[in-house]
């Protein structure tokens, strides 16, 4: 009788984990095909038709979410590989003010340069980190950052103009992204802060050829290549995460009425911690976030709003799922529930006080 070797058994359940997320994403595209084969066909049951209603109600959710943020993680993971092959880890550390503080404000101001959402940003924030950038600045930047951005500028501008809400968004954003930044100054073992780089599963989608030296390429075809590599490795770990997140927000959407939610919202204070609540069950991308927050304008106040555009870009349940492969848990902790209080601090000082 022949033995298991113990280390491959390990090695095969190393190589199947990764691989459940892509099964779940598969199992959710069947159903939502057979929920559409029920409504072509019209087959006939109440409990099939409540069944396939939830089935239908519940995919379209996950897909919208996961088909919202996927092309923009894509574009950090290519952000990421970029920073890696084209910059050295001096010339990034020396395009920071000597500053600390004003290192940490320009990291909030990055994502004009990087225009990515939160699926991106977390990727290529745990680049530049890697690369020498120091740990305040790249939080400061993975806050600010789906929010600091052209593309998230032209569509709030688009949603309300040249408003107040506009203006304070990105204000808001950046006061409290540079201020929970600011915090991270006075820790002086980064180590307690950021998590190493999980070699085990980061290689589970290894592209590398093993034979590859380990000397960057020079020419520009090279170079190109270990670009898309790098991207493509990041892409499918943190895509992982991305599943995974978009699942539990599409079963939270369609196990809590978001009517329950909205009734709730009445009050200066109250108003603000349902739609920054909401924000992250919704888990929608800040590029698009706008045009929900504009439909809740007749029926929110004005910091209800901003909380719900300041606070959802910073930290929804797929964004939450990353930060784990970057930050240790209790850093994760201190980024969920720090810029939730500022935000519901700064928001409700809005409704109380500014008419």
């Amino acid at each position: 009788m022949v033995k298991q070797n113990p280390a491959s058994a390990q090695g095969w359940t190393v190589r199947l984990i990764p691989q459940i997320p892509l099964v779940i994403l598969a199992g959710v595209i069947t159903l939502a095909g057979l929920a559409r084969l029920q409504q072509i066909f019209n087959w006939q049951g109440d409990l099939l038709l409540g069944l396939t209603d939830g089935i239908a109600n519940f995919s379209a959710v996950f897909l919208g979410i996961f088909i919202e943020a996927a092309p923009y993680l894509l574009l950090g993971t290519l952000a990421s590989g970029l920073v890696e092959v084209f910059f050295s880890a001096e010339e990034l550390v020396r395009l920071l003010p000597r500053g600390r503080f004003l290192a940490v404000g320009l990291g909030g101001l990055l994502g004009l340069f990087f225009p990515v959402c939160e699926c991106g940003s977390i990727p290529l924030a745990r680049r530049l980190m890697s690369k020498g950038i120091p740990v305040p600045v790249g939080i400061a930047f993975l806050l600010a950052a789906p929010v600091i951005n052209p593309i998230v500028i032209a569509s709030t501008f688009a949603a309300f103009g040249n408003t107040p809400i506009f203006w304070l968004r990105f204000a808001l954003t950046l006061l409290i992204a540079v201020g929970v930044g600011l915090l991270f100054l006075f820790e002086t073992d980064m180590s307690r802060i950021i998590r190493p780089m999980n070699v085990d599963l980061a290689h589970s989608f290894h592209l590398h050829d093993e034979h590859e030296p380990k000397n960057s390429p020079s020419s520009w075809k090279g170079k190109l290549k270990r670009v898309m590599i790098i991207a493509a490795d990041e892409f499918f770990e943190m895509g992982r995460f991305l599943v995974i997140g978009a699942l539990l927000a599409a079963l939270m959407q369609t196990v809590i009425p978001q009517s329950w939610l909205l009734s709730l919202g009445q009050g200066p204070i109250l108003s603000v911690i349902v739609l920054s609540l909401l924000a992250v069950l919704l888990s929608i991308c800040s590029t698009v976030d706008s045009f929900i927050a504009l439909a809740f304008s007749n029926t929110f106040s004005a910091g209800a709003i901003l909380a719900f555009l300041v606070y959802g870009p910073m930290v929804d349940i797929k964004a939450t799922l990353m930060f784990l492969r970057v930050f240790k848990r209790k850093t994760v902790l201190i980024l969920i529930v720090l810029p939730w209080l500022f935000t519901l601090v700064a928001s409700a000082a809005i409704n109380l006080w500014v008419r």
